[in-house]
């Protein structure tokens, strides 16, 4: 199983969310893998000004796999299947194993790429 986070669980993370953080500090005692893509990144760093500090620090925690030729095909077919058109989001759900959870602030469309992945995942809101 691993924790896969999407940029609205790493906005949380950086604004100290408590439980989010609570969830990150659990896995990682537990041994459970914590992962992102390359994607996520994008959309989350800013430098690493002052305003990243918590930020910084999580990515410290975290697999970041990149988001390659296969990893983006496995997204477009995905979106391809669902009808939606957020790649970074899709390539979340792509990266994802059976037993899975993702952390998200976008539940609904990340509800709609799982069904369409026909995977066993939890989505975990933020």
């Amino acid at each position: 199983m691993s924790l896969i986070l999407d940029s609205g669980a790493f906005i949380a993370l950086e604004r100290g969310n408590r439980s989010v953080w609570r969830k990150i500090e659990i896995a990682r005692r537990a041994g459970i893998l914590i992962t992102t893509h390359g994607g996520i990144i994008a959309q989350v760093w800013r430098g690493g000004t002052r305003g990243q500090v918590q930020l910084t620090r999580a990515l410290r925690m975290v697999k970041i796999v990149p988001l390659d030729d296969v990893l983006g095909r496995q997204a477009g077919m995905l979106l391809a299947h669902c009808g939606l058109s957020d790649a970074i989001d899709a390539a979340l759900v792509a990266m994802a194993n059976h037993g899975d959870e993702i952390i998200t602030s976008d539940p609904q469309d990340i509800q709609i790429l799982v069904a369409s992945s026909k995977r066993n995942l939890e989505i975990i809101p933020v």
